[in-house]
């Protein structure tokens, strides 16, 4: 089957090169800041789509059981190894193609996901799919209207326009939105805007060098209250239409939820694996749920 491209970090060292020990404790900090800000009700189900090595995992205490979701198998493995099997379940599945029922959750988040999606109003449709009605779906999406590319675009610097609405592929697979036309598709996508932050508003070398992080932190904090919209990573509060409405599944059957992706037919599990109604078997793999290919 053929689809849109897709961003898989597979055995990569993103954990390693990219989060741990380089730096970014002030990106970590403030992008939990805003999620605690926006999670405040419990939940039976969340969703975190693109959740990698879970590195916001243990942000999500709020609801009863937690799915972390990404393409990337070794990433799951190693999150499970952090958190265990008490409240989580770990799911390698293409967000084009998301195994799970109607309604199968109360809450979900993406962050620093959407920016390598072609097909953005695609994955929504799945959110919309998967998230209840009422439920709420934290966004965050890299902003293309910050200060720098504005400053770039004003000296000549740039080479796209950083107040076009139209989204803006950098690098393959890593895209910036403008604001407008991020909140334009999830409205589109039956989505209402209850709330939006800006984050990140401190995200430059020479400051994170010259400056401590607990003051980055308070500073953007303070930042995080305005309404401007243009910091380099914009949190957006969004709740799907209609009443809410979560999928009842049976609390003794906690992968009831679950479906095949190809044909949306119930699972059952066997020894190694989830069989389809209509016998297609999914692998499972050091206690991941593996639904990129068929055995």
């Amino acid at each position: 089957m053929s689809g849109p491209r897709i961003c898989d970090y597979g055995d990569s060292t993103y954990r390693t090169d990219f989060w741990e020990g380089r730096g970014r404790e002030y990106e970590d900090a403030v992008e939990r800041l805003a999620l605690r800000r926006l999670l405040k009700e419990p939940g039976k189900r969340l969703l975190e789509i693109g959740a990698g090595f879970g590195r916001l995992a243990s942000e999500y205490s709020m609801y009863e059981q937690v799915t972390l979701l990404d393409y990337s198998l070794e990433q799951l493995q190693f999150a499970r190894q952090r958190y265990g099997d008490d409240a989580y379940i770990y799911v390698a599945a293409d967000a084009y193609q998301m195994p799970f029922c109607i309604a199968a959750f109360d809450g979900a988040t993406m962050i620093r996901v959407i920016h390598h999606f072609v097909d953005v109003p695609a994955v929504l449709a799945q959110v919309n799919r998967v998230v209840a009605g009422g439920g709420q779906f934290i966004l965050e999406f890299a902003n293309k209207r910050n200060l720098k590319a504005m400053l770039r675009h004003a000296l000549g610097r740039n080479d796209w326009d950083p107040y076009a609405p139209e989204a803006v592929e950098f690098v393959e697979l890593n895209f910036n939105f403008h604001p407008k036309g991020m909140i334009q598709q999830t409205a589109a996508a039956g989505f209402n805007l209850r709330g939006q932050i800006p984050v990140s508003w401190l995200r430059l070398g020479a400051l994170k060098r010259s400056l401590p992080t607990g003051l980055l932190v308070a500073l953007d904090r303070f930042f995080q209250r305005s309404a401007l919209l243009y910091s380099p990573s914009i949190f957006l509060d969004l709740r799907r239409g209609g009443r809410r409405s979560l999928a009842a599944a049976d609390s003794d059957a906690p992968l009831a939820f679950l479906r095949c992706p190809r044909t949306g037919s119930a699972l059952q599990r066997q020894v190694d694996c989830l069989v389809s109604q209509d016998g297609l078997r999914w692998g499972i793999k050091s206690g991941v749920y593996d639904f990129r290919q068929p055995l």
